[in-house]
This record gives structure tokens, sequence and C-alpha cells, in this order.
């Protein structure tokens, strides 16, 4: 008998889908379940899930009315209960009315008190962690998952926040999460001997839910685990404790192309490729995967895959969302006439595919011969798209040789992202990079951790080592400065740690600074020199430049209040800028006042204050210097 298994990623930004969840959803799906993956707002699913359920209820009783197509008016009565919600959905109509009753009334009792019965619930419920500073919602999301499964054993938490505070999960929770990745037999059910990890992915729950995922046009796999090194702010030997030199990849591609279609580009999720003493044949391998430098990728005709999918019952749920959304594609086409656009729509009416409640798969496959010409003609006549082979977690500077900076320079990599964690790696780094160019390379990104042991000149040292790279060879390297989150202990389940060498005005100041450059920094280094200064004392005074002056840059420059504070700051004795640097340290101006009985002091923290306010509203003095200033910059 097939088990009802819901799969929960927790409604936090994220660029990659779970590819935990992605590898059980094909477990469960080669066991015969019936499995569903979630991410958004919990309420919301109950909601859905309960319509769903009591639907299937109605049809069962009475067959002879189309319920699915009053799938609204039964929501709608299960989430408020009104009697005007009610009578809309019709249940007189039915000569079985006293048997539709009780059910309906069943589930709005459900969905109101969260108190769902048995045959409600799902037999398996997994619930994926990603970043310990989403606790909360981590947490939120964890309780909820304890309403929805019969038996609470049969939760399975798992992923990296799960992996690394096991303890405070089943603290929080009582529930005993899984660590690590799911790499033993019996993982999940002691009676299969299937290693989870190993299985592919199932791409098709991502068409389950509306969240779109940043990057979702590609592959993700991985060639190796683990990683050689031990760095004390990384969480990988926690999560893959061992270094596993090789895995397959093209068998894996090959049925991912087979069942869900070509995929543009290729996201290689290992730690530490570099340190494969197998990486020519991970080069070779994604050779022949079709990611050689100039391969091209031709978009497969989607709606051909969604209909031969539900032919072949791959995930109904998922597939008809998928060829309803491709539908609705066509009348927004301008490659079609207007006389083509009308025939479309009204053969959606004709099949009841204008709703998402009413479309079917019985529908979507009848009307099939319809629609298919339609995107023949939509996919045809592609030349093909740059493909892009991406080591995403970055690659090791100190493992450079020109060996196997000549391999990558033979696949499709854009861009080559190094790491420089350190500015005590930089001779490495720059040998990296310059094996890099010589070999024909030219796009490069790298994270930049701060706020970890490094001091702020680190970070501003780092950055223009970089854009003076860039100006040298004529390259591009964008770099992308990350804030250091501790994965344990105190303010892990927040973004609040500050470092030892940083404090909170300068922490803010760079984010600041980064929210201009859209949390970036690339070529161009009269930009970066006005971002973050020509040198080290540019940069540190604008580390302890008001904040609004950072924001509004020019605009606070061309009224004279930046050249006011700096004034102010220069007077100040030694004495006096001691007491006052922690003031400015603690980044909380809200009671400039009760910060000091020094005058001088008081007036130069007054340039702190929060000007965004003043400069919207239209009575002040500010608003008007800022539209003066506005329309100059316009001219």
């Amino acid at each position: 008998m097939s088990r009802k298994v819901l799969l929960i990623e927790p409604n936090y930004k994220n660029k990659f889908p779970p590819i935990g969840l992605m590898k059980m959803a094909t477990y469960f799906r080669m066991r015969g379940d019936d499995v569903i993956f979630f991410k958004g707002e919990l309420k919301e699913f109950l909601l859905d899930w309960l319509t769903s359920l009591c639907i299937n209820k109605f049809v069962a009783i009475d067959d002879t009315i189309n319920w699915r197509l009053r799938g609204d008016k039964i929501k709608q009565y299960i989430k408020r209960g009104q009697k005007s919600d009610f009578s809309a959905i019709g249940l007189y109509e039915s000569q079985y009315e006293v048997l539709l009753y009780p059910w309906i009334d069943q589930y709005r009792k459900e969905f109101k008190t969260g108190n769902l019965s048995d045959s409600s619930k799902f037999d398996f419920v997994g619930v994926t962690t990603l970043f310990t500073f989403y606790w909360d919602i981590t947490i939120k999301t964890i309780e909820f998952a304890k309403t929805l499964v019969k038996d609470i054993n049969r939760l399975q938490v798992g992923g990296v926040l799960a992996s690394i505070q096991p303890e405070e999960i089943y603290e929080a929770t009582g529930i005993k999460p899984h660590c690590g990745t799911l790499h033993s037999k019996g993982d999940i059910d002691s009676d299969n001997n299937e290693i989870i990890d190993n299985l592919p992915l199932d791409y098709s729950i991502l068409d389950e839910i509306d969240y779109v995922y940043p990057d979702n046009n590609a592959y993700f796999s991985y060639t190796t685990r683990g990683c050689i090194r031990n760095c004390a702010f990384c969480a990988v030997k926690t999560l893959e404790p061992n270094y596993i030199d090789y895995i397959p990849l093209k068998e894996r591609i090959a049925r991912t192309r087979r069942l869900y279609g070509e995929q543009q580009n290729l996201l290689l999720m290992d730690n530490n490729v570099m340190a494969s003493q197998q990486f020519m044949q991970i080069i070779q391998d994604i050779k022949d995967c079709g990611f050689k430098e100039g391969d091209k990728y031709i978009e497969t005709n989607q709606y051909d895959l969604a209909i031969r999918n539900l032919r072949l019952h791959i995930n109904d749920r998922a597939y008809t969302r998928k060829a309803f959304k491709l539908l609705q594609t066509l009348t927004e086409m301008k490659r079609f006439s207007e006389d083509e656009r009308t025939e479309i729509y009204t053969t959606r009416d004709k099949f009841g595919l204008l709703s998402l409640d009413t479309c079917t798969r019985e529908a979507l496959i009848k009307s099939y011969h319809i629609f298919a010409p339609y995107f023949t003609k939509r996919y045809s006549g592609s030349k093909g798209k740059r493909r892009i082979i991406d080591f995403n977690q970055g690659v090791d500077a100190r493992l450079f040789t020109n060996e196997i900076v000549k391999a990558l320079s033979e696949v499709a990599i854009r861009p080559l992202r190094i790491a420089f964690d350190d500015i005590k790696t930089q001779p490495q780094y720059l040998n990296a990079i310059e094996l890099s160019i010589n070999n024909g390379l030219k796009d490069f990104s790298n994270y930049l951790l701060y706020n970890f042991q490094d001091k702020p000149e680190d970070l501003y040292e780092r950055m223009r080592i970089n854009v003076d790279l860039c100006e040298q060879y004529n390259v591009n390297i964008y770099s992308f400065p990350m804030k250091y989150h501790p994965i344990r202990g105190e303010h892990s389940h927040d973004r609040d740690y500050i470092g030892k060498y940083w404090n909170r005005k300068y922490i803010r100041a760079v984010q600041a600074i980064l929210n201009a450059t859209k949390g970036k920094i690339g070529r161009g280094k009269s930009f970066f020199e006005k971002a973050f200064g020509k040198n080290i004392e540019e940069y540190k005074e604008l580390l302890i430049m008001p904040e609004t002056f950072i924001l509004y840059r020019f605009f606070f420059e061309y009224i004279g209040y930046t050249d006011a504070w700096r004034e102010e700051m220069k007077q100040l004795s030694v004495a006096e800028m001691e007491e006052l640097q922690p003031l400015i340290f603690q980044n909380d101006f809200n009671n400039i006042e009760s910060l000091t009985t020094n005058k001088k002091l008081l007036h130069i923290l007054s340039y702190y204050k929060n000007y965004r306010y003043e400069i919207i509203d239209s009575t002040s003095e500010l608003y008007r210097r800022k539209k003066e200033f506005d329309a100059l910059t316009l001219k």
C-alpha cells in the first residue's frame, strides 16, 4: 500500500533547490509512494491539502458533479466557515447531500483547530534545514510538521542546521534530527537497502511550488564529497566528514535529461573538487555531459515533456501545474497572431484549462494534439544558448597547477570561483589568478569572508587586489563580501555576531556601501574608490561616517553636511576622539542626548541621526534640497 509522504522546505529565501529532499522524493517514488513537496506559507498548505481531501471525498461519493470546478468555493468555506460560502458550494444539487455535509464540516473543523484526524495526516514527513540564522522559521516549520504526521517517529529532520545543532533542535522540538547525509542502508526504512544519497534528483518536485529558485535551470550534482581542509568557520567536516574522491556524473545527467529534459547549466556543489586525485576524469565527465567550452543548450519542448510525464504518471501534481502555466504563456506570446491567441483561449475554456482548480490531467492529455503545434512553433528555430559549468562552492587556490587550470579552461566554466577568505593566502590566490589568465580564463568570482578573525583593513586589501587585477589583466573579477556568522553558540541563531576586530558601525557601513553596489564589487577602479575609498585612510573614514551620508553620498556632499562633519571630526583632540569612537561603534543613535554630556561631541553625534524621514517629508528643508539636487543630477 502506497504511503502519503510530505517533504517540506521552510519558507526562507535561498538560491538552490533542496538537493536532499529531491533525492528523498526519488526514493519514495521508487517505492510507489505518493509524494508532495511544499515550500511556502504553512497555513496555506494546510488549507489546500484539506480542500483536496474534501474534493476527493466528494468525487468518491458522487461523481456526477464536477466538484473540482467548485474547488475555490469549497476552499473558501473550509477557511472561513460562513453560511454564504457553504451555500455557494451547492451541496443540495447532489442526491447524496446528507453524506457530503459531514466531510466538509470535518475538514472545516480540522483547519480551524489544527487538530487533524489520522486520515488527513501523512505517513512520513521530511523537513530540511539550512543556515543556523534561519532558526526561528525552521523551528516553526518543524512544529507545524509534527501536527501533520501520523506517527511522530516518522518525522525526519535533516540538512545543515540539523547536522550542526542536533541537540538544540531536539531541546526545542523534541525531534531528534538526522545528522549528515543519507548515506547508510535503512536511513528511512529498515526494510530497504537503498543508499539515498547515491540516488538521482527528482526535479519534478520544483514544479509543485510557486517559489522559483534563482538557479533553477541547471543540473545539480556532486563529483566529490567532503574537503581535505578543516577551516574553523566551515561546517563541511560535520556534514561530510569523509573525503570521497570521485562520484560518477554522466549517468546522473543522462537520467535527468531523459526524465526532466535538457538543463542549460551544470552546478557542481563540491566543497573541494581540486583535491581529488581523479580531477582529470571529473573534467572529462563534464565534457562528455555536453559542457565543453563553446557547447550550446537547446531547450526541450517543455509542453511535450509535461504531457509525456503525465501519461507516464510521473508526478501528476507537478506536471499538471507545469502544463497549465505553459498554456498561460501562449496567449502572452507576440509570435502568435490575435486569431491564434483567441483560438488558444477558446480551446482552454472548452477543456476547463483556464483555472488551475479545474485543470485536470485527463483534459490536458485529451487536448494535447490541439496545443502541440503551438508549442512546436514556440520552441522551433532556437540557435542555442551558451552553457555554463559552475563549481559553485569555489575552488582552492592552494591546489592550482598549470595542468589543472589547463583542464578547467577546456570546459564552459564561467565564472571560476576562487576562495579568498584570508589575506594570508594572497600569494596562492595571485598565483591561481595568474595561472588561470595564462590559460585563457577571464571571468572570476569569489566570496570574501569578513567579520571572522580578519581586520577591517584586510577586507579592503582583498577587494583592492581584485579591482587592481581587473585593471592589470583586463579580466572580470566579481567579489562578494560575505559576513561571517557562527554556526554554533551565541548568535548562531541570528545575524548579530561581531568579530574581534569589528564593531556594529563598521559592519553596518560595509553593508550600506554594498547596498549601492548590489552586494558585489566588479571592474571599475574609480567606482570602487568612490564606494570604499582610494586608500585605507579613506576607507576607515567611510566606516565611521554617518550611515545616511553613505547611502546618499552625493547629496550630502552637495549640501555640505559631509564636509561639515569631516571638519568637526578633525578638530577633536585625541582624548575627545577616544571618548567619541566607542559611542559611534555602538551604532545606536536613537537617543543621542543620553550618550554624553560633552556638547562638542553631541553636535557631531547629531550628524548620525536618521535623515531618511526628513528626505521624504515634503514639508522639510532636506526634502526641498533633495528635489533641487535631483533636478541638477538629471540635467
